[in-house]
């Protein structure tokens, strides 16, 4: 019996097409989907590719204008019930492309949502940017990245042991995305998080308008106490 649609999207930050990265975030995505529909989901999944992006990009950094590209990503990360975030790494780090995109979405965005952290390198000396660095960025984002991250350098495509990862990742992701985990928590506790003004299309909090603060800081004036001379 199959029940609701679960909605997988896919950030890739993989520099060529095909790359290793873009390679690594599919057979994540095979594998959760293999596990979900055991449980009797369907699995929507929507790729974003960052390397198409970066034209808007800049623009994007500097001004907070979003493009074509970057709206239609930001609606998609908005409606997901999991997400998978693949980057290469370069000089110990994750890519610059798959770091800026993130930093110009609203501190709201992904909130409580569960994701799968995935990486690609040239050698396995980068094996702990995941869990040091990538995961941090997404804890300052309040996302909820499962316990296994997946690293991939290139000797360990074929091994069983790479391919054990991400079985128990995508275990973990159709675990919390089941569990209706991102919609639960922006549900019941979103006003117990510290939000910034117009962070998530701005239904981040309720902001009296008509209050004194609010009206000395649109350029008005408070009434006149009366005395009581």
């Amino acid at each position: 019996m199959t029940h609701d649609t679960l909605r997988l999207v896919v950030v890739s930050a993989g520099a060529s097409n095909p790359s290793s990265t873009r390679m690594l975030a599919d057979r994540t995505v095979q594998r959760v989907t293999t596990k979900a529909e055991a449980h009797g989901h369907r699995v929507s999944v929507d790729v974003i590719d960052v390397r198409e992006l970066l034209p808007e990009l800049p623009q994007a950094l500097s001004s907070q204008f979003m493009g074509p590209g970057f709206t239609r990503a930001i609606k998609a990360l908005a409606q997901a019930d999991g997400i998978i975030a693949a980057t290469p790494v370069y000089k110990a780090s994750a890519s610059a492309a798959f770091t800026g995109f993130f930093q110009v979405l609203d501190n709201d965005l992904i909130i409580g949502k569960p994701m799968v952290l995935a990486a690609t390198a040239g050698t396995s000396r980068h094996a702990l940017v995941v869990d040091q660095e990538v995961r941090s960025l997404f804890a300052y984002m309040r996302a909820l990245p499962v316990p296994t991250g997946v690293f991939a350098a290139p000797e360990d495509m074929n091994d069983a042991a790479l391919a054990a990862r991400i079985d128990r990742a995508a275990q973990e992701l159709v675990t919390l995305m089941e569990a209706g985990f991102a919609s639960a928590v922006r549900g019941d506790t979103w006003d117990s998080y510290s939000h910034e003004f117009g962070s998530a299309g701005a239904v981040e909090s309720a902001v009296d308008f008509s209050s004194e603060m609010m009206r000395l800081a649109a350029g008005g004036s408070l009434p006149r106490a009366h005395s009581t001379e």
